[in-house]
């Protein structure tokens, strides 16, 4: 990996636009992350002295600094504003004014206790799009309860089915709730910019975790609803679907292995010496595969444990059977298509370096995306934001400053 240019070839499909972000921690944040890589403008407001919670969340933080933040925040402006105060409100609305979309993720009523519903501010501007993330949505009995990534996680129907049956409800090892209702509210604004064009008119996009999650849960409701089945625990495998689960080699690690549509299959067979697993009435079809899902895995396993990973890998590969090895952060960085693809960049940091971080997903052959600067210093954009775009004069700029309502205005590092 090299070190990405401090500037894109482009700035993106999406460089027309900008993007107010309220809120903070993770998944309006995320949203906003998603805007910025495709090149909108994106200006996140923070707490003047303080800032976003991010800026200090991480497990690691060498020199004292999140590694989290540079990632999240990527390619975003950063402005110090209290919108808890009257004249933070009022900048506020001048802002919605010269703006396309306005992203939120605080409980539902704090933007109308502030003065900034969406009636309020599309008085200001009738294009304006309103995207609101939360736990539970905008309406209902829970509307205003407090909602978290991991209660939607729960509500949805993803923490129960995660895990081994021998152990608690566990979780994903990543946010997954709060950056599913981000990518889902991101995919809703973009839907009502295209209805914009059409109509001339705003709207609200109304992204609750909780259904977020429950949007990807396949056929869990369903399969309820008309055949009484309660999805389970199931650990690496799906009941059914074999075989398609990770199994053990000699040097001790594990390989998945996804050969449970037929003609797979028949290669896995053919891989493994017996050609004639693919003809017997045990594990010809599908559903007799799923029949025996136990008694295949283990004669699966057994071939497979004869084998290194590095042999089997190559072995599989020569079958057309899909496999993967189990990649931690190490084998990711190392791995040749991820390199080739260009998954992973480095960008370069004022205090870390050349910091590694993913790349902008998913690729676009004529308008791509890209990583134009990591997460700002807090109130890097200032000057930028009140004297550039809403040109308050001096003496304003002073007393607004003064009173704790924005931060000192100064100028971004080059």
């Amino acid at each position: 990996m090299t070190a990405a240019p401090a500037t894109p070839p482009t700035r993106g499909p999406l460089d027309d636009l900008r993007v107010i972000e309220m809120g903070q921690l993770l998944a309006g944040p995320f949203c906003g992350q998603l805007f910025a890589d495709f090149g909108a403008e994106v200006i996140k407001l923070e707490a003047p002295g303080t800032g976003d919670p991010m800026r200090q969340w991480g497990r690691e933080k060498p020199h004292g600094q999140s590694l989290w933040w540079p990632v999240i925040a990527r390619n975003k402006k950063s402005v110090e504003l209290n919108a808890r105060e009257k004249d933070g409100q009022d900048l506020v609305k001048a802002l919605v004014a010269e703006s396309d979309i306005l992203l939120e993720n605080f409980r539902p009523g704090t933007m109308e206790k502030w003065g900034l519903g969406y009636d309020e501010l599309a008085a200001i501007n009738p294009k304006l799009i309103m995207v609101r993330v939360s736990g539970y949505g905008q309406t209902g009995p829970y509307a205003r309860k407090a909602g978290y990534g991991s209660i939607g996680e729960a509500m949805g129907g993803l923490r129960y089915v995660v895990g081994d049956p021998s152990t608690p409800p566990s979780r994903m090892g990543i946010s997954i709730g709060d950056t599913l209702a981000a990518t889902f509210a991101c995919i809703g604004a973009l839907t009502a910019l295209h209805a914009v064009q059409r109509t001339g008119r705003g709207q609200v996009v109304d992204s609750a975790i909780y259904e977020a999650v429950l949007t990807v849960m396949e056929s869990l409701i369903t399969e309820y609803d008309k055949a009484d089945y309660i999805r389970e625990r199931t650990g690496p495998i799906l009941p059914n679907v074999a075989p398609s689960n990770v199994y053990p080699t000699s040097d001790g690690l594990y390989v998945l292995i996804a050969a449970n549509q037929d003609t797979v299959f028949a290669r896995l067979a053919d891989a493994m010496g017996r050609p004639e697993l693919a003809t017997d009435p045990r594990y010809a079809t599908h559903s007799a595969r799923g029949a025996v899902q136990p008694e295949l895995d283990a004669m699966i396993a057994a071939w497979s444990r004869t084998m290194t990973a590095a042999e089997l890998g190559p072995l599989l590969d020569t079958h057309g059977v899909p496999r993967g090895d189990i990649y931690r952060a190490p084998e990711i960085l190392e791995d040749v298509h991820v390199k080739a693809r260009e998954a992973v960049v480095r960008i370069a940091h004022p205090t870390f370096g050349d910091l590694a971080m993913q790349n902008v997903a998913p690729k676009l052959s004529g308008t791509p995306g890209g990583i134009r600067h990591p997460g700002p210093e807090l109130g890097a954009h200032n000057a930028e934001v009140f004297e550039g775009l809403l040109k308050l004069d001096p003496a304003r700029l002073a007393d607004l400053a003064a009173r704790g309502i924005i931060g000192a205005p100064r100028r971004a590092a080059a």
